[in-house]
């Protein structure tokens, strides 16, 4: 089921939260947990049987690192794989298979596997709670349906925020829900689903329309064009979603870190990751990256370590070569600041045009990294860069399209509201302090909601980008 559906905005939800705020508060944690399930069923049948088994493998494995001392570590290893099993068959097994194939000229047969949906974020979570109970900073929850909730919990269950244990423990056995959080909640959800259905889809359709050329096709500006339609695209679709699930979060009294930091004002890759997908960013730093040493060790370590995470990061978005190099290209980036030690650097030099380039280095950077993320494999990629930057020999004569084809002035319009809504002029819209400014808020909100209302009930099935990672 989609946020971003009648079913959901018209049916399911209503219906959840009207069953949540008439009910007692013993019986909230039971709703959202049947809600949950359903609405993970409702898409995925098949594969609900995956998601409970997960659960089931982390409840045991929590209690045996808390029983036997002496072999929690053992303990931990074995839930672990068991986690990562389920996510390596289901998301790379296949793409194992067929590199092996290529390396070693073999005709192993693949499978026809078909990953579940949200396999990366649910066990994400499941690894959290398993990891905080062997460190000791949670205690192992006793109550399966209780840990059932936290990791199927539907607001964040198909593509994140991902929640760590300890950020929600305390919430899942007490929260309050009041007229306030209920208000904010619903306000969260419609810019959310705002940015998905009237920037996300309308940018996604230009870059959709450009990226299904051959890039000898079309000239450098289209490429740019593309480029940068996409990058507004998946921003807007992951942040609105990312906005929809805190919000349907606080809807019901839960508090989800934030997402997203406007990360395209960013003036180094670093801050980029600073402000980009912040919970899969402070998971790999908390579970993956201090686990290696951080930057308590050398520093031929510290950026061996930087290089880890970037590689994991990568090979998290996808099971294909054009994410693991992506992942490498940030990392490298990532350890060239560190090199130079970009903070003290960019701290030294106040001029505007200074800051300005270093902006410009920042957005070359992530948007030809998102060439690579979106193209099919990386030769197409390379050849769409290599256009960018107008060493492609394009064949003009075969040109199949002209620019207008790519692009229409309602696109356009959406494309300048896009750039100026990435960017903090909107950032305390939901914290006017007036009265009349309050009732402005509101009333452009209900706006909105109407438009990407029209929208849903026009279009067509539009997942959310992140759903297929």
């Amino acid at each position: 089921m989609l946020f971003s559906s009648m079913s959901f905005v018209f049916m399911f939800l209503p219906i959840v939260l009207v069953l949540y705020l008439i009910t007692k508060k013993e019986f909230h944690n039971p709703i959202l947990l049947a809600a949950s399930i359903l609405f993970y069923a409702w898409g995925e049948p098949k594969y609900l049987a995956i998601m409970l088994l997960t659960i089931l493998v982390n409840y045991l494995g929590a209690l045996a690192i808390t029983n036997y001392e002496k072999q929690r570590k053992l303990a931990l290893i074995l839930t672990l794989f068991g986690n990562l099993g389920f996510l390596i068959y289901f998301k790379y097994f296949n793409f194992l298979i067929e590199n092996f194939n290529n390396i070693f000229q073999l005709h192993i047969n693949t499978l026809g596997i078909i990953m579940p949906i949200g396999i990366s974020f649910y066990t994400f979570q499941a690894l959290s709670y398993v990891i905080d109970v062997y460190r000791k900073e949670v205690q192992a929850q006793k109550d399966l349906y209780k840990l059932a909730l936290y990791i199927c919990l539907f607001p964040q269950l198909i593509a994140g925020p991902i929640v760590k244990y300890h950020d929600v423990a305390e919430q899942i056995d007490s929260r309050d829900v009041n007229f306030e959080k209920v208000s904010y909640g619903v306000k969260r959800f419609i810019i959310g689903l705002s940015k998905k259905m009237l920037i996300a889809n309308t940018m996604g359709a230009v870059a959709d329309r450009i990226f299904s050329q051959n890039p000898y096709l079309f000239d450098h500006s289209i490429a740019w064009i593309g480029s940068i339609t996409y990058s507004l695209q998946l921003y807007f679709d992951f942040s609105g979603y990312s906005d929809m699930a805190i919000g349907l979060g606080m809807i019901f009294g839960f508090r989800f870190m934030e997402n997203f930091n406007y990360p395209y004002i960013s003036k180094s890759i670093t801050e980029f990751w600073r402000r980009w997908h912040i919970s899969l960013s402070t998971w790999f730093k908390e579970y993956v990256y201090i686990s290696l040493g951080g930057n308590r060790c050398s520093k031929i370590k510290n950026l061996r370590n930087l290089g880890i995470v970037f590689l994991l990061t990568g090979i998290w978005h996808g099971a294909a070569w054009n994410f693991i190099i992506w992942g490498i290209w940030h990392g490298f980036f990532i350890i060239l600041e560190k090199l130079i030690n970009i903070k003290q650097v960019q701290e030294s030099q106040t001029l505007w045009w200074q800051k300005m380039l270093w902006h410009i280095y920042c957005i070359f950077v992530f948007v030809i990294g998102w060439v690579m993320f979106r193209a099919d494999n990386m030769e197409y990629a390379w050849n769409y860069i290599m256009n960018m930057f107008g060493i492609l020999n394009i064949k003009t004569e075969e040109f199949l399209f002209t620019n207008y084809y790519y692009y229409d002035r309602y696109e356009i319009i959406i494309f300048i509201i896009g750039i100026l809504c990435s960017i903090p002029i909107f950032k305390n819209i939901l914290n006017q302090k007036t009265k009349w400014q309050q009732a402005f808020v509101n009333v452009w909100l209900l706006f909105l909601f109407l438009l990407s209302t029209m929208a849903i009930a026009a279009g067509t099935y539009n997942p959310f980008i992140y759903f297929r990672f």
